[in-house]
């Protein structure tokens, strides 16, 4: 299933990278130009480090950062991943600041929808959790969840949770601040360098340490060490020296309704659990309509992913997606007579437990790894370049990130078919009930 390629940068900006040509060493290489290594090379710019050096193969935000839904929530499931996205939100409006570049940023707030007993017992235990994580949640009725998304029907809704401090970007310009950031930190950045391959070697621990990558063209830059941030090419770059990074794109769809009356920019970025939706406003006044269906299907390419696919969408199915568009229609009756002139199908990576993959892979010396971030990677991505700056310092993780630690997973957890049928349960996994010992049904 090639898909088809975008020819035209999402970047409104047109901004563009000085040219240069690639250095002979670097202290740290990071691998892959999206919203978390733009992220992980301006945090560690900024911290002091010299001599960073990002490598994208293509242009920034290629991959899955340029067609992101760009919704930006603060809750997770633990307070670890609330911290990481709390420092997201809280960074997106001051890049503006500090670059000159419009991120895009609009406080939308947060709304969740609640159309059952258990999902209503879910959303009072959210709340209660915010207010441990320090995260501002209201439980609102279905009339004032109406009054904060006025297009809305409530006439089955049974209360929801509000959250003032969620908010939205547009992921490729805030890709785009973010690399301008590192930049004026002095980190160096380099798009259309493609690293094919990294160097190891044998550490004195027994070890495999990486030394630097292999370019396209055959030039090889040592370094210190090299981050991996490639997106859903990082796999392959980990099976390259036996590395497993487990993690598999999948199909997952949005589309873009024509411009709706009374869609203003500031309503909240919502979701419908019990539908497996989300919407939200864009500038123009249309509606973005997204789901999480309980069950998507794993792009069929094998162990590699096409280089020149970083600005490619997979074709539309509008028969997978017909559930959550009549869903969307159920929910805002104005969708009902709308048109729907674009649906994006981007393949996105998720790994066996829903949870992004982050640190030094086990065994492996010199090498870090970001990545896999299941659909939350511009949330997270600001906060995960932060903390990985004392990582990468210490070796030492700064809070408890178990969670998203790259070695809680074993070898066959790295298979091509296992990850296949897991990565398109996982996806599913966003919207379905939390229930207490759940257990997985793919790859047992």
């Amino acid at each position: 299933m090639p898909g088809t390629l975008v020819t035209n940068t999402p970047v409104r900006s047109g901004f563009t990278l000085p040219q240069a040509a690639p250095p002979k060493s670097a202290r740290v290489i990071i691998v892959g130009g999206g919203i978390a290594g733009c992220s992980v090379a301006y945090h560690l710019a900024k911290a002091g480090w010299r001599d960073v050096l990002l490598l994208e193969q293509g242009r920034l935000s290629g991959g899955t950062t340029w067609h992101a839904a760009g919704m930006v929530g603060q809750l997770r499931a633990s307070n670890s991943m609330t911290q990481i996205n709390k420092y997201s939100a809280a960074l997106y409006p001051e890049l503006e600041k500090e670059t000159g570049h419009d991120v895009g940023w609009v406080r939308t707030t947060g709304l969740t929808l609640g159309t059952n007993p258990a999902r209503m017992t879910q959303l009072r235990r959210t709340a209660a959790m915010a207010e441990v994580f320090g995260v501002e949640a209201h439980l609102v009725s279905p009339r004032e969840a109406q009054e904060l998304w006025p297009l809305i029907q409530t006439d089955d809704v049974l209360g929801a949770v509000y959250l003032p401090g969620d908010g939205r970007v547009i992921p490729g310009e805030c890709t785009v601040a973010l690399a301008k950031g590192a930049l004026l930190h002095g980190a160096a950045l380099l798009d259309g360098t493609r690293v094919v391959s990294l160097l190891t070697r044998p550490s004195k621990h027994g070890r495999l340490r990486v030394t630097g990558v292999r370019l396209e063209d055959g030039h090889e830059i040592l370094a210190d060490q090299v981050v991996l941030t490639g997106g859903m090419w990082t796999r392959q770059l980990g099976l390259g020296i036996g590395v497993d990074l487990p993690m598999y794109p999948v199909e997952h769809h949005y589309v873009l309704s024509e411009p709706i009356e009374g869609a203003r920019v500031d309503l909240p970025c919502a979701r419908d659990p019990d539908a497996a939706i989300y919407f939200r406003t864009l500038d123009d006044g249309s509606i973005k309509l997204g789901a999480f269906q309980w069950r998507s299907k794993p792009w069929q390419i094998g162990d590699t992913v096409p280089s020149d696919f970083a600005f490619g969408l997979l074709p539309d199915d509008w028969e997978k997606f017909a559930e959550p568009w009549a869903a969307g229609k159920h929910r805002i009756p104005a969708l009902r007579t709308a048109r729907f002139p674009k649906f994006v199908n981007g393949p996105e990576s998720f790994t066996p437990d829903n949870n992004f993959l982050m640190g030094p892979p086990a065994g492996t010396e010199g090498l870090f790894v970001l990545a896999g971030f299941n659909s939350v990677g511009i949330a997270s991505a600001g906060g995960a370049g932060k903390f990985a700056v004392p990582w990468l310092e210490t070796g030492e993780m700064p809070m408890d990130l178990w969670s998203v630690d790259v070695r809680r997973f074993v070898p066959l957890q790295n298979g091509r078919g296992y990850l296949q049928a897991r990565a398109a349960e996982v996806l599913g996994l966003h919207y379905q009930m939390a229930w207490p010992n759940r257990e997985m049904e793919t790859s047992r």
